[in-house]
């Protein structure tokens, strides 16, 4: 004879199984929501102006270019971060977010010594919430840039 407590261990177990992989099933399906975005004035390049998986945004790094991708603007390191972060503000709005919702930047700079300037205009787009930042300098940046910024944002 079988033991009460054994079908009801063995019912539970059975039941918490089924939960499980509705569970699993749950968050696969989440997982593959990924959309890929792409802009007018970015040419033929390989990458994506921003790629969306469930309510996060992913943006590709962003120099000072024209809005209308005609190139990059002059007067240095403080027009450049100031178009970029228009750029950038341009984007995360554009795909249903805004500044108050970026968590996290990369910045990268073509001379360290030029961060002051950067961190003048940055600082300006995020007068509220400042996300998770990290800088580092490198040896040189596409069109001879000064800086590159990449930002990644929640669509509340």
């Amino acid at each position: 004879m079988i033991h009460p407590t054994s079908i009801l261990i063995t019912v539970l177990v059975l039941a918490l199984s089924g939960c499980q992989d509705a569970d699993m099933d749950d968050h696969a399906s989440t997982a593959t929501e990924v959309e890929f975005y792409s802009s007018d004035t970015m040419g033929n390049f390989p990458f994506s102006e921003a790629v969306r998986v469930g309510d996060m945004l992913f943006m590709s790094g962003q120099i000072g270019t024209q809005p209308d991708g005609s190139g990059l603007i002059e007067g240095g390191i403080g027009p450049e971060t100031q178009q970029i972060m228009e750029n950038i503000q341009a984007t995360v709005e554009k795909y249903g977010s805004d500044m108050d919702h970026v968590v996290k930047c990369l910045v990268m700079l073509a001379d360290i010594s030029e961060w002051p300037a950067m961190n003048d205009v940055y600082k300006d787009f995020f007068p509220n919430n400042k996300p998770a930042r990290s800088a580092f300098a490198g040896s040189g940046l596409a069109l001879d840039a000064r800086v590159e910024i990449e930002c990644i944002a929640v669509i509340p």
